[in-house]
């Protein structure tokens, strides 16, 4: 399966690799994490939900500070520092034995996580060719392939229940992302990029680019659906059983890996990035939907239901991610790469931050109609983007002084080109 999925040898090789032997190992706390918690550390849910939240706050800060660091240092070096850290702090939860050094282990995880995501993005500017944003999908097909072989990892430890085996579960994490360190060490160096004229912290003054961080954060609430909210409404609300929380993991990467690349070629200026998250808000609003009526119905109609919903969500998904690379990398001068994609993660942190307390205080203590409330959301927050970047189109970049065609907003006929 992963030599059908990588491709030829060189940088890109190796990128994919690293993604693989990471989310192999994600995989395994994405399914079974918040259990892992819940259930074998025996944290109260809010405690998680709150621990979680904290966590999102830390990450907010760590994008931006190291996406700046990665385009003037060296975005290698960068990134796989921040692999290390994630190790040595997954690691750390098999002492997280109550709240507070629950909360230092994940905030420490979280932080690494999403300035490992804005390290890396100069790296598959520099190496993903002509169009980044394809090879970015591509190389989230690779993610799932990675996280769906997790899932059925995750779904032994589950099924077992006991503490050795959530703990081989959370080793198991950390060492996939020591390995992935290793593989990135034979990749090329990329130069940093010389500092340009204009503001130091232009992302940060670019008010249209803001506001689609802000919508897209709202919009990433989505991946904490199948993570942190659907594993506890499966377990307290219906009558599935809790396998089905791997099965319905698996679905979700399955998808994924099949059609990701498929989505994003569609997807190749700002304005059809706008309207795929306008398509994605109404998915997420039917999944949310299904997932509802879930709850006091016999087994068999359950597990029925929850399938179906999750296919529904991960069509969502595609659409949601398709949109989130072409809009973050198409408004993004190519000198400041991973500042503006540090800030485009905000996004992912403020999902990070009040996605899981949200979702379970509206779908797990509200119940059914919170679903109905989420669902309502995103759909509102997708009918929201396309406006947002139309203003981005109109809108000077901070980081190209003197008027003109702005370097971080080109016109979206030159972006269904290369964005280098």
């Amino acid at each position: 399966m992963l030599t059908k999925v990588l491709p030829a040898a060189g940088p890109q090789r190796v990128l994919a690799l690293s993604n693989f032997v990471n989310t192999l190992g994600s995989g395994l706390y994405l399914t079974a994490g918040v259990l892992y918690f819940t259930q074998a550390v025996a944290l109260p849910t809010g405690q998680v939900g709150l621990g979680l939240g904290i966590a999102g706050l830390v990450s907010l800060a760590a994008g931006v500070a190291v996406g700046h660091l990665a385009d003037r240092r060296g975005a290698r070096g960068v990134y796989v520092g921040t692999l290390v850290v994630q190790a040595l702090a997954t690691a750390g939860f098999v002492l997280a034995d109550s709240f507070w050094p629950f909360v230092l282990a994940v905030c420490a995880a979280t932080g690494a996580k999403a300035a490992g995501v804005a390290a890396r993005s100069p790296l598959v500017r520099h190496y993903g060719g002509d169009r980044p944003q394809e090879f970015r999908a591509y190389l989230r097909a690779v993610t799932n392939v990675g996280i769906s072989l997790g899932a059925l990892l995750a779904g032994v430890a589950v099924q077992v229940g006991t503490l050795t085996a959530y703990h081989l579960l959370v080793a198991g994490n950390a060492l996939a992302f020591a390995a992935s360190a290793a593989v990135l060490l034979p990749l090329p160096p990329v130069a940093p990029a010389p500092a340009a004229p204009g503001p130091r912290r232009a992302a940060l003054r670019d008010r249209p680019y803001l506001v689609l961080t802000a919508l897209d954060g709202v919009m990433a609430i989505q991946f904490k659906v199948l993570t942190v909210a659907l594993p506890l409404w499966l377990a307290e609300a219906t009558a599935a059983p809790l396998s089905l929380v791997s099965v319905t993991m698996l679905v979700n990467t399955l998808i994924v890996v099949a059609l990701q690349v498929r989505a994003s070629r569609g997807v190749d200026s700002p304005a059809a990035g706008g309207r795929a998250y306008r398509r994605s808000g109404v998915a997420f609003l039917g999944s949310c939907s299904l997932i509802s009526l879930s709850a006091g119905v016999p087994a068999r109609a359950a597990v029925t239901l929850l399938v179906t919903a999750v296919v529904v969500h991960a069509v969502g998904e595609l659409w949601h991610a398709a949109a989130g690379f072409e809009v973050s990398f198409a408004l993004a001068p190519p000198h400041a790469t991973g500042q503006y994609l540090g800030v485009f993660g905000l996004g992912a942190g403020l999902a990070e931050a009040l996605g899981p307390t949200l979702l379970i205080s509206l779908c797990i203590t509200w119940g059914r109609p919170g679903w109905y409330v989420l669902g309502a959301l995103f759909a509102v927050t997708g009918l929201a983007a396309p406006l947002a970047v139309r203003w981005a189109r109109r809108a000077p970049s901070p980081s190209a002084p003197g008027g003109g065609c702005p370097a971080g907003h080109p016109p979206d006929h030159v972006l269904t080109g290369s964005v280098d």
